[in-house]
């Protein structure tokens, strides 16, 4: 198939070289980019928290990582479980799911910690997990160490919507949906932008093109890359 990855770059990459190792052609085309947020992050913290392996990176020229480093860190899955280690944490944990699964486990291991758990999180969050983590008797804090940041509609992928050579497009965050539903209007394309499929990684991602009426949306039964492949290789309803 011919598919469209919106991701940042340093994920699409990887991405799309999954996508190509099955066959498939593909366009990269970024829709955010990813840009580390100068934050205080010194204290005394009984451990470290990411939902993202863009955390573990961000932090990479803070003073504080040093420090950061030498304390267990808890991961929502394998991915950013993998950027924490090469990022030089240690004693990493993955919780292997979603952000239910990270609350699951640090409730279970942490609950009778000295010292708040500190959120190394995005600007944009879709869920509250120091509020789910209060309600499980854990203290935590959040710093916003990284935002995503708008990046333009590529010419390329005008070019491809107009020429009818884009199959599916592979959408991993409700706001590159929402860059894409907007950059595809700019671009005079909304009509083409809508007409392809669109596989998202969950229900929430996949809200607004369903509200601006795309009609062919898959969405994977897991929020995590391969259940998102494997939803794009199956048979259309």
């Amino acid at each position: 198939m011919r598919l469209v990855v919106t991701r940042p770059q340093a994920d699409g990459e990887r991405t799309a070289a999954a996508l190509r190792a099955r066959g498939h052609e593909v366009l990269l085309a970024p829709l955010m980019q990813v840009e580390p947020v100068a934050a205080d992050i010194f204290g005394n913290w009984g451990g470290i928290i990411i939902t993202s392996a863009n955390a573990a990176n961000a932090i990479a020229g803070n003073p504080a990582c040093e420090t950061l480093r030498k304390l267990p860190l808890f991961a929502v899955g394998r991915r950013s479980a993998d950027a924490a280690r090469q990022a030089g944490f240690t004693d990493v944990t993955s919780a292997g799911g979603d952000v239910r699964d990270l609350v699951r486990l640090i409730a279970e291991r942490r609950a009778d910690a000295a010292a708040p758990l500190l959120y190394l999180a995005g600007e944009d969050r879709a869920a509250d997990l120091v509020g789910e983590l209060v309600m499980h008797g854990v203290a935590a804090e959040t710093a916003v160490v990284y935002r995503a940041a708008t990046a333009p509609f590529p010419p390329e992928l005008t070019a491809a919507l107009q020429a009818g050579e884009v199959d599916a497009v592979l959408h991993f965050s409700k706001r590159s949906a929402e860059n894409y539903l907007a950059g595809a209007a700019q671009a005079g394309v909304a009509a083409q932008a809508m007409s392809v499929r669109h596989i998202c990684l969950s229900a929430q991602i996949a809200a607004p093109l369903a509200d601006a009426g795309a009609g062919r949306i898959a969405i994977a039964p897991r929020p995590d890359e391969a259940a998102l492949i494997a939803s794009l290789e199956q048979p259309q309803a």
